[in-house]
């Protein structure tokens, strides 16, 4: 269940930031922002690795939400392993310290370079027949795990159903005849399959498709540990609930023991849990620039100095966050908030319940220069938005630390950091 995150006037609330805060930080760092907070995500991190297990559980990171450095740390520090999603990933991983054990590389493109890539022992996932072909190349006789598509999925829209015939994530799992061929060509062991449902799923899904994987694990003798990854469905707005999860854990858990009884195997279970690690602890904080409408009876705008080049999720995916303006009056509007890239798409508010369309939100009246902050803007945002489009330069993050301080954790770019490996041929006419 969601917490009551709008006041009585059904207007959203800010999440974990105060509004001293919030105008604290405007004037500080500048707008837009990137706001994280350290104890909510170390929290969530404890949350995931206490969940119930039959035998053993590991959580794993999914690098691509965000992999600033001292996000890469704090999870490491609390023991979760990471999934990278390319070898540029892994590069950056290990750059920081990440313990190469402790990775997984699951990417759609096959990397280039495989001998210097699989130097580092790192734990490789095909998600391909071809990459099952390729692997073997350099490193022959070993294990190795592999993603199947079991053919059933769920996702908050069609765009995040990561397990279903119109997505091109892992094998097919009607392939696995394929599979097993492949792997004794090669001498490969295949020790863990793998698994993913899709983000913002319902958790009556999740369960039966770790029923399912389990089924597909015992055409496998040698897999050791099945690997249920999946976004759980996770509370952004007032009026949505999330999914309960020590409910949905504690279910799998009882499919493992299950599983045992029938095989004798006691298998290793992980999970990356993606936006639901840390969809809540992480806030956008912008400022509203301007301030229009297009007659009477028809649309208020706010517009702030923010959006689509820190957040693309709504583009991507239709997602909805809460957008909270701070301050002080108690009056009310609906209003329109819109981004400031010169981009017709460039609105986030899209509807609740046909979220193609747009929708204005109740909201306090705004003054230009306001604060304005957007809610639950952690996973696929600061490292998945349209950068430096209109040339705009990328947001800086801090983070609220345990100590209750603030902290620049990656510095705002600057104009001249974009134009400088820009290089041309042409030169400019002389009159």
């Amino acid at each position: 269940m969601s917490p009551n995150q709008s006041d009585s006037a059904g207007v959203e609330k800010l999440n974990y930031l105060t509004p001293k805060e919030v105008k604290q930080i405007q004037t500080n760092y500048k707008t837009p922002v990137f706001v994280y907070d350290q104890k909510s995500a170390e929290t969530n991190a404890d949350n995931f690795l206490n969940f119930p297990n039959a035998y053993w559980l590991t959580v794993r990171y999914a690098m691509k939400t965000n992999p600033t450095v001292t996000l890469l740390r704090l999870f490491t520090n609390k023991w979760l392993h990471i999934d990278a999603s390319s070898w540029y990933e892994v590069k950056r991983a290990i750059a920081w310290w990440v313990p190469a054990e402790n990775i997984q590389l699951t990417a759609q493109e096959f990397p280039l370079g495989m001998e210097e890539i699989f130097s580092e022992w790192i734990t490789f996932n095909a998600t391909s027949l071809h990459q099952l072909e390729q692997y073997w190349k350099v490193r022959p006789g070993t294990e190795i795990s592999v993603r199947i598509n079991p053919g059933l999925g769920s996702g908050g829209t069609k765009r995040t159903n990561t397990w279903w015939p119109a997505s091109s994530f892992g094998i097919w799992h009607e392939y696995i005849d394929q599979i097993k061929e492949i792997a004794a060509k090669y001498n490969l062991k295949i020790t863990k399959l793998h698994t993913h449902i899709g983000s913002g799923s319902d958790p009556k899904v999740w369960t039966k498709v770790s029923k399912m994987s389990l089924k597909l694990v015992e055409s496998f003798s040698d897999v050791h540990t099945l690997n249920l990854w999946g976004g759980f469905k996770v509370w952004r707005m007032s009026y949505e609930e999330s999914a309960d999860l020590q409910k949905i854990w504690e279910e799998v858990k009882q499919n493992f023991i299950k599983f045992n009884k029938k095989t004798w195997r006691e298998l290793k279970l992980e999970v990356e849990p993606g936006t639901a690690l840390m969809a809540n602890v992480w806030s956008i904080v912008a400022t509203v620039r301007d301030l229009v409408d297009t007659w009477i009876g028809w649309y208020k705008f706010i517009k702030t100095d923010t959006w689509m080049t820190e957040n693309a999720r709504i583009n991507l995916y239709w997602a909805q966050h809460p957008i909270v303006v701070v301050n002080d009056w108690e009056e009310y509007g609906d209003y329109m908030v819109a981004w400031h890239c010169c981009e017709s798409g460039d609105i986030m508010t899209p509807a609740r319940w046909k979220p193609e369309d747009l929708a204005p939100r109740k909201m306090k009246k705004p003054n230009i220069w306001d604060p304005i902050v957007i809610e639950w803007a952690w996973s696929y945002c600061a490292w998945m938005s349209t950068k430096n489009y209109n040339s705009f330069p990328e947001a800086a993050e801090i983070l609220r630390t345990a100590e209750w301080k603030f902290a620049v954790i990656r510095l705002r770019q600057t104009i001249d950091q974009i134009i400088r490996n820009e290089k041309s041929p042409i030169r400019v006419k002389s009159k």
